[in-house]
């Protein structure tokens, strides 16, 4: 038996254990410059805290995110620059737009021509996704260090990446882009049945769950 095991227990017995991401440092070469920037984002600071050891600890949560960043000095060997993050929004032009208009150089958006584009210069193509396809779109920035952000745009999940028991939206601004999607489809599907649909509420309901999760639409 292993150290470890439970005695009586084996793994499928074993109830399982919420594992939520709470923070990703990033690697900086000036803690005071990087705080500076990601103020400018806009991303709520949530500690700055200095010790004796010359450790510091500055944290960043962006609008709407249940992750946070993490820089300062003494917490990671990594070379600044290195890190790299994905930036999700269920809007990206006006993601974009806002960033710009806080002074932060933002790449246009753009889509793929080849898989891995959005890390590379080469293989992307400027404009919207065609399709305007969930994942397709993209833009990007770069701190004062050169630490990557990709924006991408997602408005419906992969299949099993959502449960449907627990869909929830991040912030306001989140849930007004998915009602307005909603009220979109819902106007087709009144076009289709020739006539106003008095259960809308729950049409929309339906339509947002499902969308979170990755299933089908409701027609």
């Amino acid at each position: 038996m292993s150290a470890n095991a439970v005695p009586g227990k084996d793994a499928t017995s074993v109830a399982k254990v919420d594992l939520k991401l709470e923070v990703v440092i990033i690697p900086v070469s000036d803690a005071d410059r990087a705080k500076e920037f990601y103020a400018k984002l806009g991303w709520r600071l949530d500690a700055d805290f200095r010790f004796p050891n010359g450790l510091r600890i500055v944290q960043f949560t962006p609008h709407g995110s249940a992750c946070s960043v993490q820089f300062g000095s003494g917490l990671t060997s990594s070379a600044p620059g290195s890190g790299k993050g994905y930036l999700v929004v269920s809007d990206i032009e006006a993601a974009r737009h806002e960033l710009v208009a806080r002074g932060v150089e933002v790449s246009d958006v753009f889509h793929e021509w080849t898989r891995g584009a959005r890390f590379h210069d080469s293989g992307r193509i400027a404009g919207l996704s065609p399709d305007r396809s969930s994942y397709g779109s993209f833009a990007s920035f770069s701190d004062p260090d050169g630490n990557g952000w990709l924006f991408q745009e997602v408005t419906t999940r992969l299949p099993g990446r959502v449960d449907p028991a627990a869909a929830s939206f991040s912030s306001p601004s989140d849930l007004a882009s998915a009602l307005r999607r909603a009220e979109a489809a819902h106007g087709e599907h009144e076009k289709r049945i020739g006539h106003a649909d008095p259960n809308w509420p729950d049409w929309y309901a339906e339509y947002l769950v499902r969308e979170q999760a990755g299933e089908d639409l409701p027609q």
